[in-house]
Parts: structure tokens; C-alpha cells; sequence
């Protein structure tokens, strides 16, 4: 009973699958040029889209050249009203000259913060810390992972740039 149950089974899987539409598999990633993170860090990869679908606003460029990548440290902390940042340096960063480039984030620094008084209702909660300083920005190649190396209490996020297609005119003076 068992060995027929089995049988209809893959028929019918079988039958499934023959009508359906071949998946393809997405390709794992080959860090293997890529060092191994140090005790304390962890490495953080970023496989960029190849191609992303059109966006609602003609105003933003569908060239990949116009776009950046903007890199965001951060940590989890318990805050208040305060505004909560942190200092650290964010580089690229190469073991040698055929290795490809990665970014590395050192001389992470303790966390500072405003000091007004905050709303005595007011509790202090979680949230995520960003790294104090300009936003870090690296352009935009899917044909490469952005790797990063930080320091493990840390974190990274990253948000996409995209440039509009109107360019405007200065005014020299």
C-alpha cells in the first residue's frame, strides 16, 4: 500500500512539474577571494541587483551609472530623546594589489549624544545608533558584492542612490 501511495505521489509530482516553468537557481556568491573575518568582526556582503524594475517617477535615472550605494553603520542602543550617534571610520581597505577592494570599519569610538532634558513620560527604548559623519557613498556595480568587515556589535545597512535625469545649468558669476 505504502510503495503505491509513493508511486501516485511522484506521478503526480512529476506531472506537476513537466507543465511548469523551469526555475532557475540563484547563484551563491564566491567569497573565496574575500578574507575571512578577524575574531570580533563579521563580514557583511551586499549582492546587488543586476536589474531593477522601472520606478514610478520618470524624474530618477534607469542608468546603473547614475546610481550610488550609500553604506550605513550602526548599533543597537538604548536611547532616550536625545539625538545618539557614535564616531568610526569607514575605509576601503585591499590585503594587496590583486585582491578586490572591501571597506573596513575601525576606531569605532563610545556613543555620544545631546543633553536635553528629555519628557519625564518619556522611557528610554531600543533603536538602531548610526555612525556619526557625511553619508559613506560607493557607486553603484552589480557585477561585484559590496563587502564589508566591521567590528560584530555593529551592523550595516545600505539604501540606494538614484540621480534624476534633468541636469540644470549654474550660473557663473
Amino acid at each position: 500500500m505504502l510503495r503505491r501511495s509513493l508511486a501516485v505521489l511522484i506521478g503526480s509530482a512529476t506531472a506537476l512539474l513537466i507543465g511548469a516553468p523551469a526555475a532557475t537557481a540563484i547563484p551563491r556568491l564566491d567569497l573565496s577571494a574575500y578574507p575571512a573575518p578577524a575574531t570580533g568582526e563579521r563580514r557583511w556582503v551586499i549582492q546587488l541587483p543586476g536589474v531593477l524594475p522601472a520606478g514610478a517617477d520618470p524624474e530618477l535615472s534607469r542608468d546603473p551609472r547614475d546610481w550610488r550605494v550609500q553604506l550605513i553603520v550602526a548599533q543597537m542602543a538604548t536611547v532616550d530623546c536625545n539625538l545618539t550617534s557614535f564616531a568610526a571610520r569607514l575605509r576601503p581597505w585591499r590585503t594587496s594589489e590583486a585582491s578586490p577592494m572591501v571597506f573596513r570599519v575601525d576606531r569605532v569610538g563610545p556613543l555620544f549624544s545631546t543633553r536635553r532634558a528629555c519628557p519625564p513620560d518619556q522611557k528610554p527604548r531600543k533603536a538602531l545608533v548610526t555612525m556619526a559623519g557625511k553619508p559613506y557613498v560607493v557607486p553603484y556595480n552589480a557585477s561585484r558584492p559590496i563587502v564589508v568587515y566591521a567590528p560584530a556589535e555593529l551592523e550595516l545597512r545600505w539604501r540606494l542612490w538614484k540621480a534624476e535625469t534633468q541636469s540644470r545649468e549654474a550660473l557663473a558669476q
